[in-house]
Formats: structure tokens, sequence, C-alpha cells
């Protein structure tokens, strides 16, 4: 348990019949009539819904513990990404629907964030961009390359993104693994 006065940015609220949310932002409130209060943005962990929240001041909440790792993706076994914790060596099979969008950006070799409550898996969060290869897209033809228009094309993961014109087959990307949007190219 912890007061509302202790409340910290990513700290886990368990609310709501054991509904686990993450602190956004929080502000406390000391208008000039009346109690100070906390007003507070919390995101659901599982479904990534955010809601405004306020508490009274010195309010009590129960706080979960949520035990984030750093881990390596290490291969797919059927619907399972299997992930390995680099200082146990040990390893975790968590099921695709867990895994989300993030499943677009994941080649073997990848670290992660898996974040775990009680034994169950939470989510898995990648670094906010990550550098991939360009399987297949269509050339550009001479003379687009100042229209600023996109193409599609596909990663070496299966996914499909928007990339400038100039971009061809074979190059490393940079990609936003939060809006799967096109960063820029990587020097080798």
């Amino acid at each position: 348990m912890a007061s509302t006065n202790d409340l910290k940015n990513g700290m886990v609220l368990k609310l709501d019949s054991d509904q686990l949310w993450s602190v956004v932002e929080f502000q406390h409130v000391k208008p000039g009539k009346g109690p100070a209060f906390v007003r507070t943005k919390l995101k659901n962990v599982l479904s990534g819904k955010i809601v405004d929240k306020t508490f009274n001041a010195g309010t009590k909440v129960e706080t979960a513990t949520v035990d984030r790792r750093d881990m390596q993706f290490s291969y797919m076994d059927g619907d399972y990404f299997v992930f390995m914790d680099m200082q146990t060596f040990d390893q975790l099979h968590v099921d695709r629907k867990t895994v989300g969008d993030a499943a677009n950006f994941l080649i073997e070799g990848f670290d992660a964030t898996v974040a775990q409550h009680e034994g169950e898996v939470l989510y898995v969060e990648l670094p906010a961009a990550v550098e991939l290869e360009i399987k297949h897209t269509e050339p550009g033809i001479q003379g687009d390359r100042s229209t600023g228009g996109s193409k599609p094309a596909e990663l070496e993961t299966g996914h499909s993104i928007q990339v400038p014109l100039f971009i061809t087959t074979g190059e490393k990307i940079k990609v936003d693994t939060r809006s799967g949007e096109y960063l820029g190219r990587v020097n080798s």
C-alpha cells in the first residue's frame, strides 16, 4: 500500500477489481478552498487505455510489483516467442497476443523489456527505434527523389511500412516501434 502523496511516474497501481494501472503523470493540487487532491493520468497495463482519475490527498492505494527484465528474443516456437534472460539464461515463452504489435519489429537477437506480475507476462516493450533490413520494395523511378512521396516496403520481419521513394531493397533503415514509421537510413 502507498499513499497518493507518494505517487511517481511509472508506478503500477492495483485498482478497480485487481486491474493494473501505470501512472503516466500526476499533479498535487491544493486549492485555496477545500481539501488537497491528486489529479492523475493512468494507463491500463493490459489494454493500453488511458483514463484521468482524481484521488483525495493522502488516500491509500494498492501498489503492484511489476518485474521488468531486459531479455533477448531467441526464436519462435509455434505461436510463442521465446525470450532469454541474459543474466540467468532462463527462457520465457510469451504468446503472440501478449507480444502484440511488437511482433512486427522483432528478429532474433533483439533486446526487449518483458514485464511480469506474479509470474504472468503483462507486455513486451521494444526500444523506441530498431534497425531492420528492407526485404522487398519496388524500385523508385528516376526523378521521384524530390517529390516526397512514399511507397510500401516489406521488412525482414514480414511487416510492411511506408518508406520514401529512394529506399531500395537490401537497405537497413531505422523504424519507430511505437508508430511503425520510417525514421531514416542506417549508415553502414
